[in-house]
């Protein structure tokens, strides 16, 4: 089955259908994305933008799922930024690192065995004791 984001003007994907191998496989047997545009906008007339993602991750990094991004410069489905499990509030300060498509924090996490929650406020990793 191959799986399709279909994105806002944003990149942002909206949702994600899923159709038949078959409707995105040439006469040589391979795979073409377009075949699957074709397709989505031909056949089940769903005119918006959509990117091929991979349930396997096997490319564009992750699978899409509704909320993700989609970079072009990485070519990647991008999560939405990490939050705090308690607050909800979001991490501002963790980046994007391009080279694993990932947010990561300013400071990297303690790597010592222990568990750790980020805080936002401090700009530090809190000890979970």
């Amino acid at each position: 089955m191959a799986h399709f984001a279909e994105l806002d003007e944003n990149n942002k994907v909206t949702s994600v259908i899923v159709i038949s191998n078959d409707e995105i496989t040439d006469e040589n047997g391979q795979e073409v994305e377009q075949l699957g545009f074709d397709y989505i906008h031909n056949v089940l007339k769903k005119p918006n933008r959509w990117v091929q993602t991979s349930y396997n991750n096997n490319f564009r990094v992750r699978y899409a799922g509704i909320g993700y991004t989609y970079d072009e410069t990485l070519d990647a489905f991008i999560g939405p930024k990490p939050r705090d499990p308690i607050t909800g509030q979001e991490y501002l300060s963790w980046i994007l690192d391009p080279e694993t498509a990932d947010w990561k924090a300013p400071i990297p996490k303690p790597d010592d065995g222990n568990e750790y929650r980020w805080n936002e406020n401090d700009q530090s990793w809190d000890l979970i004791e």
